[in-house]
């Protein structure tokens, strides 16, 4: 645990009084219930905040973290060397994911042919441990990235050649070839900054459990079967965190975080059900903030396992499925209809060959058309954790009973079923994706690409595989997006996919909190919050 200095002897043992009561913010309904009968906090003491989470993470490890609140715990304790600008929209802060900000790296050049970039890193800055943050530290970092299971794709897809420390302040990262998005993905909690000395003295597996970054909160406690608490980092370099403690509280059931959310006992809460937004609205004590995200919804079909390698079958899986009732009997509203394999806040999103709609007459006029007049039967496997997949199999395998299609649901359990995707032999299933970077060559790039990590319903076109990499090296964006655009056209007219929404991001807390901004990556970043005395 790295040594946090506290501001005065007071602050310390006000913060100690406040720990003795709820992890909640001493200001909110939560603390006021928890401390009563307890002496007030001093003045002078940091807020608390909890939130209600519905996993506990796998690992602490910035190269490694792939789910949601690992993410989190990743961007609490460290730095990386740029960041990404916030914009407003509709009274909304909005992540820019175009806008590159400085973070570590107070300054950069670009070669004339985008190639080689020379960033020159802050000074003063340190590590929790104490030690400077230099370049050998980003060298080791994005080292670490590259051969990495979980984060190398990221590293290539970045198109980074050589990581150079050119003296202790100025690092050089050389592409293979002109990259728009690589800074957009350097930026990515992936490729955060660690501290050399500290994990090469403590061992490999330290940052497995371990945090030793630069960051604005010391971890204090992680257990992933209950909680996670972190402490703010006084030292911090940009300046001290408002919040005197932060607890990651995990509450699998939905249902619960909504409790604890309404109840008051928890701050913020996420992955709240669209059917209790307007209950939570309803509460005069919270906000919800519900943002259109890029995470998006589709129901899959293996392009090389019969009958789903007949494009007209696929077609015909996309007049089945009923759109409408999807967005308002399952999702209440909190989501629009999917147009393209890229979500439609995206810039470069083009709903070209889009056609699709609910009608059975033209399902079963394509299954004629595909030789399969009778219908058949297929196996769909449903990954359990989401109330509104299961639903969704539901309206959707009534429907293709309707064209004489038998969609047997086969349920298992997420990890089970994750690791069963992975092997690119599952017949058909829903899935749901979120693309940190907000543009169509990172989204393709992982999904429809012919190479891509997460191309698990093994999609190939030659000519998507040409415009996509022609589209990663083009320059000029007006070409670019032209490029995306008959990739998109291509894709959606193959139909590997049935496209069901685009969800909302859906955030419930105490109107007391500012600061709160959406991502793309839907990673709360507690730094920015403060709560209101």
């Amino acid at each position: 645990m790295k040594r946090v200095k506290l501001l005065s002897t007071l602050t310390a043992f006000s913060i100690l009084l406040a720990g003795c009561a709820s992890s909640a913010n001493p200001q909110t309904p939560a603390a006021t219930k928890a401390a009563e009968g307890t002496a007030a906090p001093a003045a002078a003491a940091k807020p608390f905040l909890t939130v209600a989470y519905s996993e506990g993470g796998t690992t602490l490890d910035p190269a490694e973290a792939n789910d949601l609140t690992s993410d989190t715990l990743v961007l609490a304790a460290y730095d990386q060397l740029v960041t990404y600008g916030i914009k407003s929209d509709n009274g909304a802060n909005i992540a820019n994911t175009e806008d590159i900000k400085p973070m570590l790296a107070e300054s950069w050049e670009v070669s004339g042919d985008n190639t080689v970039y020379t960033f020159k890193l802050k000074s003063g800055v340190k590590f929790q441990s104490g030690n400077p943050v230099d370049a050998d530290s980003v060298v080791y970092s994005l080292d670490r990235v590259a051969k990495s299971s979980s984060g190398s794709f990221l590293y290539g897809m970045a198109a980074i050649k050589t990581v150079t420390a050119k003296d202790d302040s100025t690092v050089e990262i050389a592409l293979t070839n002109a990259n728009h998005n690589f800074l957009q993905i350097l930026a990515m909690y992936t490729f955060s900054i660690v501290d050399k000395k500290t994990v090469e003295a403590q061992g490999a597996d330290y940052l497995k459990t371990h945090a030793a970054g630069s960051g604005p909160f010391t971890l204090e406690k992680w257990d992933p079967a209950t909680e996670a608490v972190f402490t703010p980092n006084e030292d911090y370099w940009q300046g001290a965190p408002k919040l005197g403690k932060v607890t990651m509280k995990f509450t699998k059931e939905a249902s619960n975080r909504v409790l604890l959310l309404n109840k008051g006992d928890v701050d913020m809460a996420i992955e709240i059900p669209p059917k209790d937004v307007d209950t939570l609205k309803s509460n005069s004590n919270l906000t919800v903030a519900s943002n259109a995200s890029n995470r998006i919804l589709y129901f899959a079909m293996n392009n090389k396992v019969k009958p789903f390698d007949n494009e007209k079958v696929r077609q015909a899986i996309n007049y089945a499925i009923p759109y409408d009732e999807l967005l308002t009997g399952v999702m209440y509203g909190q989501a629009k209809q999917m147009k393209s394999s890229v979500a439609s806040n995206t810039p470069g999103f083009s709903d070209a060959g889009y056609v699709y709609e609910h009608n059975l007459d033209k399902a079963k006029a394509l299954l004629k058309e595909a030789g399969y007049e009778k219908g058949f039967t297929f196996d769909f496997t449903l990954g359990s954790g989401f109330d509104d997949w299961e639903d969704d199999a539901v309206l959707i395998q009534a429907e293709l009973a309707k064209i004489g299609v038998t969609m047997n649901i086969n349920k298992l359990a997420r990890a089970q079923f994750l690791e069963q995707q992975k092997t690119k032999n599952l017949t058909a299933y829903i899935s749901k994706w979120t693309s940190f970077v907000n543009d169509p060559g990172y989204h393709l790039g992982f999904l429809m690409y012919g190479k891509g990590s997460s191309n698990y319903n093994n999609y190939q076109n030659a000519e998507v595989d040409k415009l996509w990499e022609q589209a990663n090296t083009e320059t000029d964006a007006a070409k670019r997006a032209e490029l995306y655009k008959q990739a998109q056209e291509i894709i959606t007219t193959e139909a590997p996919w049935a496209y069901l929404y685009e969800y909302n991001r859906i955030v419930g807390m105490s109107n007391k909190i500012s600061g709160y901004a959406f991502y793309p990556d839907e990673v709360i970043r507690f730094y920015p919050l403060s709560i209101q005395e």
